[in-house]
């Protein structure tokens, strides 16, 4: 269990939090999250890459001259590996990178990433009621009174969709905002900050905490 200070919109203290998850074990907590990265990025991977072996490359169909007698070294197509605009050998070919891990191993990695952050993570109030439009400006200025640099990289949790809050980080290369139901661990490790509203804190702590996550 920690207690996280919350802070308004201005910058000041406005009470706290309690952050209050299932987390691994210190002796195999880094393993675990380092399991469930690589499967997010392996899963992430397409697979869609596709060579050419010298039987699928068009033409070579013809000897390209006779066996004997010619003094030179003996070929029977022209789309062997070997020559200019021949096959691949061993080149890569549309596969599955799936990389499988249990759900509760999942959860159980996604909560400990999350809980493993939190002295690099900023509890603000729920402030989609300050913007009355989009002000990627004003943002950036809350960001300052929260305490977080301009160069780092910040992950921002919300519980819900906000359009206002979404149109005024959109395009700022350095902000990413996800909702507490899309959280993963890599984005979380990431990060260099977390900016989690309250809503959004409550949420995780609902969703991630059921009986049987």
């Amino acid at each position: 269990m920690v207690d996280c200070v919350v802070k308004d919109w201005q910058g000041a203290d406005a009470g706290t939090a309690v952050l209050d998850l299932k987390v691994a074990n210190e002796d195999n907590a880094a393993h675990i999250v380092h399991r469930a990265i690589v499967r997010q990025m392996h899963n992430a991977r397409q697979g869609t890459l596709s060579s050419k072996t010298r039987s699928e490359v068009r033409g070579g169909g013809r000897k390209p001259w006779r066996q004997k007698g010619t003094g030179r070294a003996r070929a029977g197509s022209n789309r062997s590996p070997l020559w200019r605009g021949g096959g691949v050998i061993f080149g890569p070919k549309p596969r599955d990178f799936e990389v499988k891990m249990n759900r509760k191993e999942r959860r159980l990695a996604l909560r400990t990433a999350f809980q493993s952050r939190v002295d690099d993570m900023v509890v603000v109030q729920t402030f989609a009621d300050q913007l009355s439009a989009p002000k990627t400006k004003e943002v950036l200025s809350a960001m300052e009174r929260w305490g977080v640099e301009p160069d780092q990289k910040v992950l921002m949790i919300t519980a819900e969709k906000n359009d206002v809050i979404y149109r005024s980080v959109r395009n700022v290369a350095k902000i990413k905002l996800i909702l507490a139901t899309n959280l993963n661990a890599y984005d979380i490790v990431l990060a260099d900050r977390l900016v989690v509203t309250t809503a959004a804190l409550e949420k995780i702590q609902e969703v991630y905490s059921a009986y049987g996550a």
